[in-house]
């Protein structure tokens, strides 16, 4: 039996959805079976009796009961049949990206995160990620002396609405000496924009070359937001995503991201 899904997307409450095409109805006592690469965890989950004659099916599974762990899970159909059992990756035509799902998604506030995507080899796929509250990057850029920065606020709990919060992009050494250069931002419901003069940072550490650590902090938040992007289907961006660089009297600087899709700034060397 064929079986491909050609839509995925976990839902706000954490609800595995898929839409899938088949060339005949899933057998009674198929089971959905989810393997984690490194470990070999597996859960399964029991899809339902014998459908009817159609192409498509439906399916839902709840992911959080199933105590699933971070890290990336491969998804299998199974079933058992005269003693024999038959497992098979499922295909994947969907790749698991809507920008606009992911948003909404990431209003609540979460301690997991699920995201369905499509393999590299076209299998599908599920992640699993912290969702601690953070500033997700949408841009980036450099004007007259200045570094800019919009995106979201995710996992916070804040509505997207027309609601003023009283904010400041700080930015910090990420080694040595505790030194801080910061500004007010504009945050507006989930959304938020920040400028920071260079010429301030360059001015605080003259001497000093190296990564600084940019955070946003919120009115109603407990902790400073960290800035990254993982919002995205863009994994890896210390290799993926450049941006232009600047000088500011002399010393270059530019933004990148770490290993964690944390966003810095290098400034000098």
């Amino acid at each position: 039996m064929r079986v491909v899904v050609t839509d995925a997307e976990v839902t706000m409450a954490d609800v595995l959805s898929l839409r899938l095409a088949i060339s005949e109805p899933l057998a009674e006592g198929t089971r959905l079976v989810l393997r984690q690469r490194g470990t070999g965890t597996e859960a399964a989950v029991v899809l339902g009796t014998p459908g009817a004659e159609v192409r498509d099916a439906s399916v839902a599974v709840s992911l959080a009961p199933l105590g699933l762990s971070l890290g990336r899970w491969d998804a299998y159909l199974q079933h058992d049949q005269d003693g024999a059992s038959s497992r098979s990756r499922i295909h994947c035509v969907d790749p698991g990206f809507s920008l606009d799902r992911l948003d909404a998604y990431a209003l609540s506030r979460r301690t997991l995160a699920y995201r369905t995507y499509r393999t590299l080899t076209g299998y599908l796929a599920v992640k699993i990620s912290p969702a601690e509250p953070a500033a997700d990057v949408r841009a980036v850029w450099f004007r007259e002396g200045r570094f800019e920065v919009t995106g979201l606020l995710a996992y916070t709990g804040f509505d997207d609405d027309d609601a003023h919060h009283t904010a400041r992009l700080a930015l910090r050494r990420a080694a040595g000496p505790e030194i801080a250069v910061t500004a007010a931002a504009t945050v507006k419901g989930v959304r938020f924009h920040a400028a920071l003069s260079l010429c301030d940072v360059i001015a605080a550490a003259p001497e000093y070359e190296g990564l600084w650590e940019p955070t946003l902090e919120v009115d109603g938040l407990d902790v400073p937001l960290p800035l990254g992007g993982r919002i995205d289907d863009v994994d890896g961006k210390r290799r993926r995503v450049h941006y232009p660089d600047t000088k500011v009297d002399g010393v270059p600087v530019r933004p990148c991201y770490t290993v964690d899709d944390e966003l810095r700034l290098e400034v000098g060397g």
